[in-house]
């Protein structure tokens, strides 16, 4: 059996093991928060053993009983044990109203320490996040990165293997299924439906449900592009749908909350003047992406933007696309004051590829690190005029486990 642990998110959360914080994991649902729940509880069993550990699973019919702050409290002083510090871990805590205000009271204890996990990137709204305001730390957790797949597959680091990822994706529970593609397409559709439908048409009273499943076709054939609420609308209007541009932009924020898509904003090399029209979206998993619109060569270049871009939220950069007059740079992320600059291409085919992907980066009147980043056959990553070089499949290995430099 592989080593199943997941050390890139544990060694983030582990500092604040016992410390009077809520611990607050929040991703798209089954990118694996209930298992890192499940062994950070494991830690504190074997280093505080004498800790009253209360584990709550929303998504388990066990608990379908706790559905108030007062139902909550209710089942939690039961479970109390008089001179123990409690550990309480709640699974999908949004499924329950109100839990702010038990939490918070809890909090102020010092024999409580807590941690919750959500389906929802507004877990904490503005509201809360006042009501809770210094009483919580937020970590975001996003499936399997390139080398935790190979860990979880017992895969060799290989093209193929990054190919397979690509198509795959990195829900963690692929691993308990067989290799057979219609089997993995099967529960990619699955956990589609299950996403849309608790996530954003329940929780968001969606009625016009044919139309946000068109969009999901747009979004998922469109990674990568320039997209506005405007160019949606008007799309639509030619496939004889119409739907005005609020609805449009409605539609978004409800799957950018479910955490099924992530948002990227464009700003400007000079001046970091934000772009509000006009952003380019991927999603959080490729493998149900890929359900939805078929895997096919002709969009690895969309794919490898995609997986690139997962990777730098993964390593905690804050990222945004650059745009510099008529030139775009792929990425620009910024962590801990320091920024590097990325642009992504399938291959280097011909000089105008190369004059385009690298020139771009050329042009920037820095010294901060730029990588171009491909799926050229390199024996080893090399520079050209002082810009990095590497294939995909290093660059997000290296990234994410803290080798990139």
């Amino acid at each position: 059996m592989p080593n199943l642990s997941r050390p890139l998110y544990l060694d983030r959360i582990k500092p604040f093991i016992g410390k009077s914080l809520i611990k607050v994991l929040v991703g798209q649902r089954r990118v694996g928060k209930s298992y890192l729940l499940r062994q950070i509880l494991e830690e504190i069993q074997t280093t505080s053993p004498q800790t009253n550990c209360i584990y709550i699973n929303k998504e388990s019919l066990d608990f379908a009983f706790i559905k108030t702050a007062e139902d909550l409290h209710t089942y939690v002083t039961s479970k109390l044990v008089e001179s123990q510090k409690t550990a309480l871990f709640i699974d999908e805590v949004q499924d329950i109203d109100s839990f702010e205000s038990v939490l918070r009271d809890y909090c102020a204890r010092d024999s409580f320490d807590i941690y919750i996990s959500g389906s929802n990137a507004n877990l904490l709204s503005s509201e809360l996040a006042t009501f809770l305001s210094g009483r919580y730390i937020e970590f975001k957790i996003y499936g399997l990165s390139y080398p935790e797949y190979l860990q979880f597959h017992v895969l060799e680091d290989s093209v193929r293997s990054f190919q397979s990822y690509l198509k795959n994706g990195g829900l963690p529970y692929l691993i308990h299924l067989n290799k057979d593609a219609e089997v993995i397409s099967e529960y990619h559709k699955n956990m589609y439906n299950t996403i849309i439908l608790k996530d954003v048409v329940t929780r968001y009273n969606v009625r016009n449900v044919a139309f946000l499943e068109s969009l999901n076709q747009f979004l998922a054939s469109n990674i990568g592009s320039i997209v506005s609420a405007k160019k949606i609308s008007e799309y639509l209007k030619s496939q004889k749908v119409t739907i005005s541009t609020q609805s449009v932009l409605d539609y978004l924020s409800y799957l950018e909350s479910a955490l099924f898509i992530l948002k990227v904003q464009r700003t400007e090399l000079q001046g970091k003047k934000i772009f509000e029209i006009g952003e380019k979206y991927y999603f959080e998993d490729l493998g149900i992406r890929n359900a939805l619109v078929g895997f096919s060569l002709n969009d690895i270049h969309k794919l490898l933007e995609n997986v690139v871009y997962t990777h730098l939220k993964m390593a905690n950069y804050t990222v945004w696309i650059g745009i510099d007059g008529k030139k775009e740079i792929d990425f620009i992320a910024e962590k801990n004051g320091e920024r590097i600059y990325i642009q992504v291409a399938y291959l280097l085919q011909d000089e105008k590829t190369i004059e385009r992907e690298f020139g771009n980066l050329l042009a920037i009147q820095d010294n901060y690190p730029k990588f171009v980043i491909t799926m050229d056959d390199l024996e080893e990553p090399n520079s050209y005029k002082g810009i990095h070089r590497m294939h995909a499949k290093d660059f997000c290995a290296q990234l994410v486990e803290g080798r990139l430099f």
